[in-house]
């Protein structure tokens, strides 16, 4: 019984910790835009990287050395 004296003001403190996290969330927009980040998976990425390993590579003009 006397562990219910310490477990009781633990567990409100951890609610209002949790609860202070919710807010600040809240208030700095942290829920703004939830789909964004999952359509950036199925976009295709046009940088530079992909472009150049998506283009085939030429033959050379020079000839081989037999």
């Amino acid at each position: 019984m006397d562990s219910l004296y310490v477990l009781i003001p633990i567990a409100i403190l951890f609610v209002i910790i949790a609860v202070g996290i919710f807010l600040w969330a809240v208030r700095s927009d942290q829920f703004e835009d939830l789909e964004r980040q999952g359509m950036n998976v199925l976009l295709d990425d046009d940088g530079p990287k992909a472009a150049s390993a998506a283009k085939p590579q030429q033959p050379s003009d020079k000839p081989d050395a037999d």
